[in-house]
């Protein structure tokens, strides 16, 4: 079957869309920090109070070298001491609430991000994940946001509580000396402008360094679900120079990414001797013109060095940050992608008797422009079984994505029971629907659970009478652990027509009064295949069902059936009616080595 080609808008999650640094930081606070405004005030505040004491610390320093000096007394040296371990006791306290409840709020927006990427894909259309890898996708909802969590919780600990502690020494210094504080200070509009300039360059190399990793999680990903044929056709080292290729670039990238951040510690550090140089020349001739104490010069040039500590801390955790804000900007591309099938503002829920199905001059066409349905007309009447038929691409399979709305027709229309199914909710529309096909989605879970996935609030009875039904409840209780056994990823631990009834046992729990049934007996063997179409038959006993079929001595016993040829009705009627003609449905009935 072919999916219909990706969109722009489906290609979107796949782009750099350069969005500013304040676009993505003014998004991540408002829609995710708002909430949580009065647990991040309240930690403000005791970081201001943990911020408040190292600099309360730093002055008292003053009057420890000049009570020194003076010989103030042990009463005196006794206080001072005692000022000096209680806010140290005050800092530590307050600390560990400020870094509980900013870790609280981290962890918070991270798993409110990670949970909002989960619901926007499970309401995506059908296309968009025909359009996007499944390993990127999931290298985004979790390596990207492993990045963003370690990244908003880098900044809201190191960036807020830095910040305090840096305005409330700046404003000690400038308290005890404001001349000496321009000079030390001249140094920082250089710093700023340094770490903004390599800001841009690491959020740069993060966002193609989290892009490679993305492509690699694909790769492997494609690679292990096709690993049996990567074997058969002896292709292991072609996946290993692959693999090794992404790995390189990745490597190189991350190389580079490093050399560039660790730059920001030694820059820093040379800009810092320059400014305690000057710091400590000024200093000294002020003490030899008796302008300062010893006490001052010592208490100031405490703060510096006590401020110089969260200076680094802020320049190492801008270089998390852009890495974070570069995952931000990739997570909220996949967010901003908006799913093009909704339900109309007027939709209702479906609610009839007649489970009727009809095409009115359906025509589909791929966005590159191949026509896939033209002016198809087709009535499936209320419990009766339609087959189709064709050759590979003549529309088929195309018909059974467009009854559930996985796709939208571009003219005509497609009703049930006479109404629009865009008039409808998709959720009642596809209440009403159980599909089987060619490739049976199971999942890494028991039996029992894949059964019941058809109707989750389903008894042990009622899944164990749905795998009777489908000709499954033999085969199951003859397993190690019966009904609780697993079946590996995509039921691998089964065989093909062992996992086709599984999936005819879960369509049958579902008990919708609509069946499309897309080719789901193509890949069985002879054996298997008379097992499923028993059940098969089963199922559609009273429903409304509609059946692509590539082997024609399947669907002899339908009511109707149509011949399609590039997306056009050639012909239509029952089995005997249509061999009789000696048309098209002969000849492909014939190709097949039937006897007519």
């Amino acid at each position: 079957m072919r999916h219909p080609d990706p969109t722009p808008a489906h290609l979107a999650a796949l782009q750099g869309q350069g969005k500013s640094s304040w676009a993505l930081l003014r998004r991540l606070v408002g829609a995710y920090l708002k909430p949580h405004r009065n647990h991040f005030f309240a930690a403000m505040a005791f970081m201001a109070i943990a911020a408040s004491m190292r600099g309360v610390f730093t002055h008292t320093l003053q009057y420890v070298v000049d009570g020194m000096i003076q010989r103030r007394g042990l009463i005196y040296m006794g206080w001072v001491c005692a000022f000096i371990i209680g806010s140290f006791w005050l800092r530590s306290a307050t600390v560990y609430f400020h870094t509980i409840l900013m870790n609280r709020i981290g962890q918070r927006i991270v798993a409110t991000v990670q949970q909002e990427i989960c619901e926007h894909l499970m309401r995506s259309d059908l296309a968009f994940f025909h359009a996007n890898a499944s390993g990127m996708l999931v290298s985004r909802v979790i390596n990207d946001v492993a990045i963003m969590r370690q990244a908003v919780n880098e900044c809201l600990l190191n960036s807020f509580r830095g910040g305090l502690e840096l305005a409330t020494l700046i404003g000690v210094m400038f308290y005890q000396d404001w001349r000496l504080s321009c000079i030390v200070f001249a140094v920082f509009p250089l710093s700023a402008f340094y770490v903004a300039r390599i800001g841009k360059r690491i959020r740069k190399l993060a966002f193609n360094t989290q892009n490679a990793t993305g492509d690699l999680s694909a790769l492997l990903n494609q690679t292990f679900q096709g690993v049996r044929h990567v074997k058969a056709y002896g292709n292991e080292e072609l996946e290993v120079n692959r693999v090794r290729t992404l790995t390189e670039t990745i490597y190189k990238l991350s190389l580079k990414s490093i050399r560039v951040s660790a730059l920001t510690g030694p820059v820093m550090e040379v800009l810092s001797s320059v400014a305690i140089a000057a710091l400590v020349m000024y200093g000294y001739l002020q003490v030899e013109h008796g302008t300062n104490t010893p006490g001052d010069l010592v208490a100031f040039i405490a703060s510096f060095v006590l401020a110089y500590d969260p200076m680094k801390r802020m320049g190492r955790v801008s270089a998390q940050f852009q890495a974070g804000l570069a995952a931000a900007d990739r997570v909220f591309m996949l967010l901003d992608v908006k799913p093009e099938i909704v339900d109309s503002p007027s939709a209702s829920a479906l609610k009839i008797t007649d489970y009727s199905v009809g095409l009115e001059d359906v025509a589909f066409s791929y966005p590159d422009g191949t026509l896939a349905l033209e002016g198809l007309s087709l009535n499936v009447p209320h419990g009766k079984t339609v087959a189709i038929v064709g050759s590979s691409g003549a529309g088929k399979s195309t018909i059974i994505n467009l009854i559930p709305r996985f796709y939208d027709v571009q003219s005509g229309r497609i009703t049930v029971g006479g109404i629009d199914v865009r008039d409808v909710s998709m959720g009642s529309l596809r209440s009403k629907i159980a599909l089987v096909s060619q490739e049976t989605a199971l999942f890494d879970d028991t039996i029992r659970a894949n059964i019941g996935y058809g109707k989750l609030d389903a008894s042990a009875e009622e899944i164990e009478r749905a795998a009777e039904a489908a000709s499954a409840d033999g085969f199951i209780r003859c397993l190690p652990q019966g009904y609780d056994t697993r079946v590996g990823e995509f039921g691998i631990k089964l065989s093909g027509g062992q996992r086709q009834r599984i999936a005819i046992a879960r369509a049958m729990l579902r008990n919708a009064p609509i069946l499309l049934l897309d080719e789901a007996t193509s890949a069985l063997d002879n054996e298997s295949e008379r097992a499923v179409q028993a059940a098969l038959k089963r199922l559609q006993e009273g429903r409304t069902t509609i059946v692509v079929a590539h082997r024609l001595s399947t669907i002899v016993d339908a009511d109707v059936i149509v011949v399609l040829e590039k997306g056009k009705a050639v012909e239509l009627g029952a089995h005997a009616e249509l061999i009789s003609r000696g048309g098209a449905y002969a000849k492909l009935y014939g190709m097949q080595g039937n006897c007519a």
